[in-house]
């Protein structure tokens, strides 16, 4: 069995694969909670001799260490994954691909497996990402923003401090200030995606497919026009693609 692990800016993400089969049931937990370590142990407890496990990360070096002796100490060392200029069908546009983290270069790599494109990847988690990749799977770039949460947190914390972490409701016209930097950040977030997709259907002659990943996704897409696939487990299936293009090359 494959363990893929998804060590993100809030949690740390965990998928069993074999080659040739779907995902199995994902687990996750905010490596921020107390009861991470934990987690983790009894998690690792489970493992069987034999197991191997592939690790992603765009969290600290120190996080990453943490888990990646966690996971050594149990019989399971981890292959690091790291951003590849080109790999099982997809060329990445970045002149130093080091550069693109290693979650972008994933789900570049799991839409690609997905079937002809092109894709206009949107990942709504800790930052805001957008990825455009054609359908010869050439990466034509992309674009990242702070998050709606980073938005509405970093303005309320400047200017509104009192309501830094008050909730509010999205409206196109909100009475409300709190209400307002709840629309506002969302907005501002739509904008992009939507200009994303104008700007990448101009350049390419066709609409890119629209895949929607992240912890803020399914917020994202309650207000979205165009039309979309919610992907939360985009990053580990590329991992799968991954690690399935590892094993097939000679040793």
């Amino acid at each position: 069995m494959n363990w893929l692990l998804d060590l993100g800016n809030t949690r740390l993400k965990v998928a069993p694969w074999s080659p040739g089969r779907a995902l199995g049931e994902m687990q996750a937990w905010a490596h921020g909670a107390a009861d991470f370590a934990p987690s983790l142990q009894r998690w690792l407890a489970q493992l069987a001799a034999g197991d191997r496990c592939w690790l992603a990360s765009v969290a600290s070096s120190e996080l990453t260490a943490t888990v990646a002796e966690a996971l050594a100490r149990s019989g399971h060392p981890a292959t690091r994954v790291r951003t590849l200029a080109e790999c099982a069908g997809v060329r990445i546009a970045y002149a130093e691909p080091s550069r693109l983290g290693v979650d972008r270069f994933l789900a570049l790599l799991a839409a690609h497996a997905r079937g002809l494109g092109p894709w206009l990847l949107v990942s709504a988690g800790s930052a805001l990402t957008v990825d455009l990749l054609d359908a010869g799977g050439q990466h034509r770039g992309g674009v990242i923003a702070p998050s709606p949460e980073h938005m509405r947190s970093a303005l309320a914390a400047r200017f509104f401090p009192a309501l830094a972490y008050a909730g509010g409701e999205a409206q196109a016209f909100a009475r409300d200030t709190a209400d307002a930097l709840a629309g506002g950040s969302i907005g501002a977030a739509l904008g992009l995606v939507e200009r994303s997709h104008r700007e990448a259907t101009r350049l390419l002659g066709q609409a890119p497919r629209l895949l929607l990943g992240g912890g803020g996704a399914a917020r994202l897409a309650q207000s979205l026009d165009i039309e979309h696939e919610l992907a939360p487990a985009l990053v580990l299936e590329g991992l799968a693609v991954y690690a399935a293009q590892a094993g097939s090359e000679p040793q």
